[in-house]
């Protein structure tokens, strides 16, 4: 009976598994097929012949490097700057008794169950008092705070062995020494974790960039994309579209890659009790 639930379970996740695969390899397969061969009939699943004329042909009516380098930057300095501000608040709320912690703790909890659409117009009118509407400031500084990340750390510290900031004081470490040297390190899956989830929010980003940009320089990869198939032509070349979708996936996919092990280890360091 129960290697019969089990095989049912690995049945299971085998077709959750190819039911999520299935359109990532559809939509490799079209960025290398003609409009003819996407809606002919009977349904083609694999391209007549491997050929790169749709990436090429993106290349030259798309500025994509500009969009590829601006959705690089907003992503990676998003994902810095959420890792710093979660890491230093998650300590304090962990290891620094203060007045009013528990209530500021609340209310960042509190932040975690607002809608994100909430936030855009307060945001907006913010970001234009400021003068930053079309600039790398207003894409950046707000994914700079999140309440998930901070909850996500305050919960690893609080894990963190006393035994370890005694010996280190003992040592002659400050409170900042310690936090650094020690308590960092040992939050790593968790920091992995926070980076991983940031980035690929970040990167995936479209209703806020697509806000406080007016300007084709300052467009990120998905904004581009929904251009890309509104506007810039009267019939969408699907294989083109498809061909962007793929190089707008691939950081994606490396980042999870790189993030794995560690996204891992903190799903596992979470689940066992000491």
């Amino acid at each position: 009976m129960l290697n019969l639930r089990k095989t049912f379970g690995y049945i299971v996740l085998v077709l959750c598994a190819i039911s999520m695969i299935l359109p990532f390899l559809w939509m490799i397969s079209t960025s290398f097929m003609t409009n003819e061969e996407i809606f002919s009939y009977p349904i083609k699943f694999l391209p007549s012949q491997i050929d790169f004329l749709n990436y090429k042909n993106v290349f030259c009516s798309l500025p994509l490097v500009g969009y590829f380098l601006n959705s690089l930057i907003v992503s990676v300095v998003t994902t810095l700057g959420q890792i710093i501000v979660s890491t230093m608040a998650g300590y304090a709320f962990a290891r620094f008794e203060f007045r009013g912690k528990e209530f500021l703790f609340i209310i960042i909890l509190m932040t975690m169950m607002v809608p994100p659409q909430v936030n855009i117009i307060p945001l907006f009118y913010l970001m234009r008092e400021l003068g930053w509407i079309d600039s790398y400031q207003a894409l950046i500084l707000p994914g700079f705070f999140g309440g998930f990340g901070v909850f996500l750390m305050r919960q690893w510290f609080t894990k963190f062995p006393k035994s370890l900031e005694e010996a280190a004081k003992i040592d002659g470490s400050n409170n900042f020494e310690i936090f650094i040297k020690v308590a960092v390190p040992l939050a790593l899956p968790a920091i992995m974790t926070i980076a991983v989830f940031t980035f690929v929010t970040s990167w995936n980003s479209f209703m806020w960039p697509l806000i406080v940009t007016n300007s084709d320089s300052m467009r990120t990869l998905p904004v581009a994309l929904a251009a890309f198939k509104g506007s810039y032509r009267e019939i969408v070349v699907w294989g083109e579209l498809m061909a962007c979708s793929v190089i707008s996936v691939i950081p994606v996919v490396l980042v999870f890659l790189l993030g794995k092990k560690y996204f891992i280890n903190d799903i596992l360091a979470g689940s066992i009790k000491d």
